[in-house]
């Protein structure tokens, strides 16, 4: 059993995550963006919940000042970097920035001096002290941000909403310490390694759309759209949907028009959308093109928001925890 300060932070942090994502999937799914201010205003509330748990766990400056490191590297996803003209021109914001900058940079030296001699595998067989362990998880939280931040630049998260989504969780729960999963509460203990709370909530997003294909192919085997292998190999991704109801819808549109070897011009389906979006004006070009060639539906594919994913994802994280002790503890007996 957690201590009762402790508890209560776990469950505050469930309750601003699901608030959170909540807000930000409707924002996401309705306009595809979700404003900086949004997150400005919700790293707050992450940051609120971290000082509190440094503050019941007594942390040392060493550890707080790295936590302000983890905090500064997050902020610039939605404020930017300061620049060195606007800091000698004073500049309020670059002249904080970078303040936090130097006092998170001290901290991850003082730290490194003062805990560096405890290995990240004492951390997690359990042989290191309470400050040398709550600083490592500090400074993992530091590692995951920079992790998203170049996951982002890679495009391995395409949407930036995504990424700022993530680096958010990575603040709200540093660690697993305040949020024991439901069902394997009792068992947690019995695994050493546990994914940390953003990068599971992120494969449990991603395995979400493991439901996709399934449910597709269902969905067009009843509405008729399967008369073919071809027809089969789109189905599992794609549906077709009359062009009325394609422009202004957030889809890509797989089928293109082709000119044959005798000159004559025709449809095809492609199986992944354009590598560039088109502007609404190509798009509703596309579909008159297509209905000049006798189509009345088209294969479209759903430009899904992954932070959808991300909120229902919520459920089997805070059942199960990270996916893979789940898959872990059952072998464990």
């Amino acid at each position: 059993m957690l201590p009762e300060p402790l508890a209560i932070l776990g469950w505050a942090r469930w309750l601003g995550l699901i608030t959170c994502f909540a807000g930000a999937a409707w924002l996401d799914h309705k306009y595809r963006r979700v404003p900086n201010s949004y997150w400005i205003s919700w790293a707050k509330v992450a940051i609120f919940l971290w000082a509190l748990e440094l503050m019941v766990r007594e942390a040392g400056w060493e550890i707080w000042a790295t936590a302000l490191a983890a905090v500064a590297l997050a902020s610039m996803s939605v404020i930017g970097r300061p620049t060195l003209k606007d800091i000698i021109a004073g500049n309020f914001m670059d002249v904080c920035v970078s303040m936090t900058y130097l006092i998170g940079l001290s901290g991850i030296v003082m730290g490194a001096l003062s805990y560096g001699q405890v290995s990240p595998v004492d951390v997690l067989i359990g042989e290191a002290t309470s400050e040398a362990s709550l600083w490592w998880a500090t400074v993992s939280v530091l590692a995951l941000i920079w992790v998203f931040e170049m996951m982002w630049k890679v495009r391995l998260i395409h949407g930036g909403a995504d990424a700022k989504a993530l680096m958010w969780v990575a603040l709200l729960m540093p660690s697993w310490s305040t949020i024991p999963p439901l069902v394997y509460s009792d068992k947690w203990g019995e695994s050493i390694i546990h994914m940390p709370p953003a990068i599971s909530l992120l494969i449990w997003g991603a395995l979400a759309f493991l439901a996709i294909p399934p449910l597709f192919i269902l969905q067009n085997l009843r509405r008729g759209n399967i008369t073919s292998l071809q027809d089969l190999g789109q189905a599992w991704h794609a549906q077709k949907v009359e062009l009325d109801n394609i422009a202004g819808a957030h889809v890509w549109i797989l089928d293109e028009i082709f000119d044959k070897a005798d000159g004559s011009r025709s449809i095809r389906s492609r199986k992944r959308p354009p590598s560039k979006t088109p502007t609404e004006e190509q798009m509703v070009q596309h579909i008159n093109d297509l209905r000049e060639l006798g189509a009345e539906s088209a294969w479209v594919s759903f430009k899904w928001p992954l932070l959808t994913f991300l909120f229902f994802a919520i459920i089997p994280m805070m059942l199960f925890g990270d996916p893979f002790t789940f898959i872990m503890l059952p072998l464990l007996g």
